[in-house]
């Protein structure tokens, strides 16, 4: 049996941004126009009016300021309000794997490793542009790679369950170093007609290399053990997949063929579920709360991350203790623990134990549990 290891992540992240305030002028004009074309239906009581949205509430209730797109063109336009990506022939390489490799070119480089030392891929995003051939195949085509790769989807615990897929084939010794891939393109799933989720979301691309502890050359973290949990529920769904596709005669989609979450169940199931699973993951693995360095947490909303935190620790978590990349990146799906991960680990001294922890519908939890090692 080997010791599995994350030796390397890298993160992608798109040139253009989206801020609060841009946001907001392009809902509220897509409000005014909605409210404009509807007026005698909104008089007599039979469609509701859409209110305006704003800067202060969004940051009020999720601690987002800004996002990373991969089109910031067809959001912000009232008559689109979705990303305007071009399509691509079956002959180039798609968005997902070209932000892929963006990733795992930066992991492999931290790790000092190359695509001769990997021997699989595993994507794991919450939606796949396509379903097949696997988006991981094609990752594993543009790094070189010889081996193997699969696609799965736990939408946004897909990074931490794909973790502990690599870690238990490297403990096994099916494979010596995986890479485990994120790449989320958010934007092409949210509803941004819809106030109460209209700024939820950013697109960005985690890499994380998994590999033997026999054959790293640097500092890295050891996965002393992984937890993971699914119970069903449809509080948060999205019925189409991945990318909307528009409509020739100007009808809208289905509202449930985006996004969708009732936000006040998922707070109040959720957040317990999550703090008891980790509560027991570190019980089982024979440690206590208070050993804990970190918490890296699926970025979803500040307000539940504080929550978590705050069970789990029995305390308010200090500064740095839990760190959030809200403010930045805003949601983005399976993608956030790791980039919580990857800015905020580099500190750690040999021995120090974290938690990555990510969460959402399924509904699912993913943890790992690790030690800095050098």
């Amino acid at each position: 049996m080997h010791q599995p290891v994350i030796s390397g992540t890298g993160v992608f992240t798109p040139s253009e941004v989206i801020t609060n305030d841009e946001l907001v002028i392009a809902f509220n004009a897509y409000a005014d126009r909605f409210n404009a074309k509807n007026e005698a239906a909104i008089s007599a009581g039979e469609v509701p009016k859409m209110a305006h949205s704003s800067s202060d509430f969004i940051f009020a209730a999720s601690g987002i300021e800004r996002r990373h797109v991969m089109d910031k063109s067809g959001v912000l336009d009232p008559d689109r309000m979705y990303p305007a990506l071009r399509q691509r022939s079956d002959d180039e390489p798609g968005i997902m794997a070209e932000m892929a490799l963006d990733a795992c070119t930066k992991a492999l480089a931290q790790a000092g490793k190359t695509a001769a030392d990997v021997d699989a891929v595993i994507v794991a995003a919450s939606n796949m542009e396509r379903a097949y051939p696997a988006v991981a195949i094609e990752v594993q085509d543009l790094l070189g790679i010889s081996g193997f790769g699969f696609d799965m989807n736990v939408a946004c615990s897909s990074a931490t369950f794909g973790i502990q897929a690599a870690s238990d084939m490297v403990r096994s010794g099916t494979a010596r170093a995986i890479l485990v891939v994120n790449p989320e393109i958010c934007s092409g799933h949210l509803e941004w007609r819809d106030r109460d989720c209209h700024f939820i979301f950013g697109d960005v691309c985690t890499a994380t290399l998994v590999e033997r502890k026999d054959s790293v050359s640097g500092a890295h973290f050891e996965v002393i053990s992984t937890k993971c949990l699914t119970q069903f529920s449809n509080n948060i769904r999205n019925n189409n997949g991945f990318l909307r596709r528009s409509r020739p005669d100007g009808v809208q989609d289905r509202r449930d063929m985006q996004f969708m979450q009732n936000g006040r169940k998922v707070f109040k199931e959720v957040l317990p579920i999550v703090s008891r699973h980790i509560l027991e993951h570190l019980e089982e693995a024979g440690h206590a709360p208070d050993q804990l360095k970190r918490l890296w947490l699926h970025q979803a909303n500040k307000a539940m991350n504080d929550f978590i935190g705050k069970k789990v620790l029995g305390r308010m978590p200090e500064a740095g203790e839990q760190p959030n990349i809200l403010q930045e990146y805003a949601n983005t799906s399976s993608a956030g623990s790791i980039i919580a991960f990857s800015q905020y680990s580099g500190d750690l001294q040999d021995g120090e134990m974290g938690l990555i922890c990510s969460f959402g519908a399924g509904y699912s939890v993913g943890s790992v549990l690790l030690r800095r090692s050098s």
